[in-house]
């Protein structure tokens, strides 16, 4: 089969079915354990359970980053978000030399649309030399009168795609982002609203009535998703393209409540990840292949038969899709930077074990602005003033915390038990610090003494009227190492 150099100019258009259409469903906010699929028996998400009992459910997939533009630039370059420039942090731009793959995909004569929340930029100009080529044919922002989650034309960009031409679509939802507007939004065809009583509240939440309603309005916007993602793949079936359509089901960080949004633990950067297509992957079931977010863009252009651009630090798992064979990754990355707050963070996957480093211990990791200004969060609060709180909801609001924190998932599938300095885990730790100091020195990662520091309180999540941290000498982590011009993937 001839490979097809997909170069960064005007290309041949394709005949649809040459080479598999793609659709990326990307949630927003959405922790992998809230699905049906992976467990959650509250969790109502039919049309993602189907894709998932038909396909592959990846359950070892994690984000670079538990924050929303970091994590889709993340997912856009193939690269760590250190490794992006200043896109390492939040609302921050990549950099302008650093290719997408949507890029790549419509130069190879792919149709290409993004529909819903966008949250990517570059430091690109527009137009003239230094330009980047344009990524998508189309973008809206998926919003229809009733319906501001993001996924509202969905179905319609499908059905008004030029039908000669493959298309990859990057379809992503604003739910289940706070502030809850499926609540208001509710329609009678995505079923009964999450009751109160029947959700799952975690050991780090209050279990109280105001922790249940905020989780229950959750699970409405994780429903109302799930239902768009449906709606797609019954258009897939009515076009009779669904068999050579590759769909793949994800979120971009963890539920926006406490120790889940932002937080290197699984509650934060595990993500749910579902792989369907009929006519290409030859196995089906649950995978225990560990993946990481950067290994998403050079699978979609590996299975496209686009060349991969040596930026891409990601590594390719279509091989994973048509085989039983062990996927190429043994080890997955992660970072935790300034998102409302100051903080600098680094995580380790290996098998069993989670490693975290923290390089600002002093300070909480109490979740972003909007999850401190949640109900679920004011409880933890009350409860705190109170001193009622249990031992994992002291998690929270823990400060100073350690600097170092390891865990055997398998027995501890909250992170709750910090194993860092317990003799019988002493290899362990040792091993996996190693690996990940070579990964930050070989990616050109730092820890700067100025950072971005807080824009927001911590206690009350409102904004901060005069921020202290804005002097000169504050940089993005890597940006004193040039870190975005380094291709180098460290240890995988």
């Amino acid at each position: 089969m001839i490979r097809w150099l997909c170069v960064l100019m005007l290309a041949t258009p394709l005949f649809a079915g040459d080479r598999p259409n793609v659709v990326l469903f990307i949630a927003d906010d959405v922790s992998w354990n809230d699905y049906g699929c992976y467990g959650n028996a509250a969790a109502r998400t039919p049309a993602i359970d189907r894709l998932a009992e038909n396909g592959i459910r990846f359950d070892h997939a994690y984000l670079t980053a538990s924050s929303c533009s970091p994590s889709r630039s993340s997912i856009i370059t193939g690269r760590y978000p250190h490794n992006n420039g200043a896109a390492s942090q939040l609302h921050q731009p990549i950099s302008g030399h650093l290719p997408w793959f949507p890029e790549i995909l419509r130069a190879a004569g792919y149709y290409t649309a993004l529909s819903g929340k966008h949250h990517m930029s570059t430091t690109a100009p527009k137009k003239g030399p230094g330009a980047r080529p344009k990524a998508f044919d189309h973008i809206d922002r998926g919003r229809t009168k009733g319906n501001s989650g993001g996924h509202a034309n969905w179905v319609e960009v499908l059905r008004q795609r030029p039908v000669h031409r493959p298309f990859f679509f990057w379809f992503a939802s604003i739910d289940a982002h706070r502030k809850w507007d499926a609540d208001r939004q509710w329609e009678p065809e995505y079923g009964p609203m999450h009751r109160a009583e029947e959700v799952v509240v975690p050991p780090f939440l209050v279990d109280d009535d105001a922790t249940r309603q905020d989780l229950a309005s959750y699970y409405n916007e994780v429903t109302r998703f799930d239902f768009f993602v449906g709606q797609v793949v019954q258009e897939l079936k009515h076009q009779a393209i669904l068999d050579e359509t590759l769909i793949l089901v994800m979120a971009d960080n963890g539920r926006p409540f406490p120790r889940a949004k932002t937080r290197l633990h699984d509650s934060g950067m595990r993500t749910g990840l579902i792989a369907h297509w009929p006519s290409g992957i030859q196995r089906t079931g649950p995978s225990a292949d560990l993946i990481s977010a950067i290994d998403l863009a050079p699978t979609i252009l590996d299975l496209t038969e686009c060349d991969i651009p040596r930026t891409m630090q990601g590594l390719s798992f279509a091989a994973v899709l048509k085989n039983r064979d062990p996927g190429p990754r043994s080890v997955a990355f992660s970072e935790h930077n300034w998102h409302d707050y100051e903080a600098h963070g680094r995580s380790i996957r290996r098998g069993d074990h989670l490693l975290l480093q923290n390089y600002r211990p002093e300070l909480a990791w109490q979740g972003p602005a909007d999850s401190v200004r949640s109900p679920s969060h004011q409880s933890l609060l009350a409860a705190s003033d109170s001193g009622k709180l249990r031992e994992a909801q002291k998690d929270v609001l823990l400060a100073p915390r350690p600097d170092v924190e390891l865990y055997l998932v398998p027995n501890d599938p909250f992170q709750l038990k910090n194993l860092a300095g317990d003799p019988a885990y002493a290899t362990v730790q040792q091993e996996l610090s190693q690996l990940l100091g070579q990964w930050m020195e070989e990616t050109g990662d730092s820890v700067p003494a100025h950072l971005k520091g807080d824009t927001f309180d911590r206690r009350t999540g409102e904004r901060v009227p005069r921020p202290d941290f804005i002097t000169s000498d504050v940089i993005a982590p890597g940006q004193d190492r040039s870190a975005d011009r380094i291709n180098a993937s460290g240890p995988r």
